[in-house]
């Protein structure tokens, strides 16, 4: 079984963030992502890592950052640790397969969220409004069911808990109507060239966020891109709107917490070893589909 990873800390190297999944340093003026296997539910990380977890969340992203190059450039520089400054390289055994070194971004402040489908806050937000984030659909939309055509609808960047859904001229106010057009416009483009390729490889993407920030003038996709954790994807063989769709992410983790009668507050429950080795098999199935290749 793969080596699990839930916490980095690279000698000699400064640790400026750790997130959920993601630590990241701090390298002259670039910065280097790594994803370990950590794994959050309810906004609570878990105490298990799941195997191949961040290695998986790299190298989709690294398939996805080529994949749109034409489409939009990324603040990717290589991860090629070969490549990587000295004092990253030293750490080679725990950076291989799993860490990017980027370029620093000044990050816009929201969330950039493609929907090709009626899902999450979406349905709720649709059951409650007839519309998502301000946008009017059509009346007799299923949990599940298909948009007439992919929509734009930005979240906020919460510090803490879940991102707030908000309109687009909430967007504007934020980042400047010129600068939210742009992103909107980026997001869609890069969905719906996305979608199409996983339709190929016999999957919906449902739905997926993006971040994207600035360095010397120019816009760039930046964080993790079309990964199981920041995209809904569906097997297109099993697809049926009005039920909860079967996917490609944690959703052993979610359902078998949802047995307990945890809180949902920390500290979260142990996991037992089937959910593990279940959901990696789902995280190293969704990469084997989406690329072509195995792990």
């Amino acid at each position: 079984m793969a080596t699990v990873i839930t916490t980095t800390q690279l000698e000699g190297v400064e640790k400026i963030a750790s997130g959920k999944v993601r630590d990241v340093y701090r390298s002259g003026d670039d910065l280097l992502i790594v994803a370990t296997d950590r794994i959050s539910a309810f906004d609570c990380i878990l105490p298990q890592g799941i195997p191949d977890k961040g290695r998986v969340l790299t190298q989709m992203s690294l398939f996805w950052f080529d994949f749109l190059g034409g489409i939009v450039p990324n603040h990717l520089i290589t991860a090629d640790v070969e490549q990587f400054p000295a004092p990253l390289r030293r750490h080679r055994e725990v950076l291989e397969g799993r860490s990017m070194l980027v370029k620093r971004c000044r990050m816009e402040p929201v969330e950039c969220v493609a929907r090709g489908y009626v899902v999450g806050s979406g349905w709720k937000d649709y059951q409650r409004t007839g519309a998502i984030c301000g946008i009017p659909l059509p009346a007799g939309l299923q949990d599940g069911s298909r948009l007439p055509e992919p929509i734009f609808t930005p979240a906020s960047k919460a510090e803490t808990g879940h991102d707030e859904n908000i309109s687009f001229e909430q967007a504007a106010k934020t980042v400047g109507s010129e600068t939210a057009a742009l992103l909107r416009d980026l997001t869609l483009n890069i969905y719906s060239a996305a979608a199409k390729h996983a339709e190929t490889r016999g999957i919906i993407l449902a739905d997926t966020k993006f971040e994207f920030g600035w360095h010397e003038g120019t816009l760039l996709l930046a964080d993790e891109v079309l990964t199981p954790d920041s995209s809904r994807y569906w097997p297109r063989e099993e697809y049926a709107p009005g039920r909860a769709q079967k996917s490609f992410d944690k959703q052993f983790v979610r359902d078998y917490l949802e047995t307990l009668s945890w809180n949902k507050q920390p500290p979260a429950p142990d996991l037992p070893a089937e959910v593990i080795e279940k959901t990696a098999d789902k995280y190293r199935e969704a990469y084997r589909l989406i690329t072509g290749r195995s792990l």
